[in-house]
């Protein structure tokens, strides 16, 4: 855990208070964010609260298309823009859209694909963090709104019904 992403001490202070947590994964495998997860889980045991009533979101960028190369067609060349604007300001060394593209295979970071790459990619982060909520940032508002519109319908009519159902079953199997 380092403090580029938040602190174990912010962690701790947020279960201690029994606040809900938020845990931003805008870059890098998901996996080595786990360790938060466990923190929060056992800090809120010692101060009294039962990890299971504290819900727990997992928040990453992304954008769903009926194609993998129309979401990556619409989404990379924006993101890829808007993380070097970032990374000019906090001194990060400049990406590529290959590069940022890495970041949508199954332990990267963003959620870019067809509903069913991103139904796999949440049900494999559940697997990971018993999250109790996803929340994903789509298209850093460059994206045709018509085309944002069909991202958020494919959203609520393919992926989300999936993935409660598929953990549901897991949560009671």
């Amino acid at each position: 855990m380092g403090s580029r992403w938040g602190t174990p001490e912010s962690v701790v202070r947020a279960a201690s208070m029994g606040l809900p947590m938020a845990l931003a994964i805008i870059g890098g495998m998901p996996e080595r964010f786990a360790p938060y997860l466990d923190l929060y889980r056992e800090a809120s045991k010692e101060y009294g609260f039962e990890s299971g009533e504290i819900p727990l979101s997992i928040n990453s960028h992304g954008f769903i298309a009926d194609s993998a190369k129309e979401a990556i067609d619409e989404y990379y060349p924006l993101q890829t823009i808007m993380m070097n604007k970032i990374g000019r300001e906090r001194g990060w060394a400049p990406a590529t859209q290959e590069q940022l593209e890495k970041q949508r295979l199954l332990r990267g970071s963003d959620f870019v694909g067809t509903p069913e790459e991103i139904i796999e990619k949440i049900l494999f982060q559940y697997d990971l963090f018993k999250h109790q909520r996803f929340l994903m940032y789509m298209g850093n508002n460059a994206i045709e709104h018509k085309k944002m519109m069909h991202a958020i319908e494919l959203f609520g009519t393919k992926v989300a019904p999936v993935v409660r159902k598929e953990i549901a079953a897991r949560q009671t199997g």
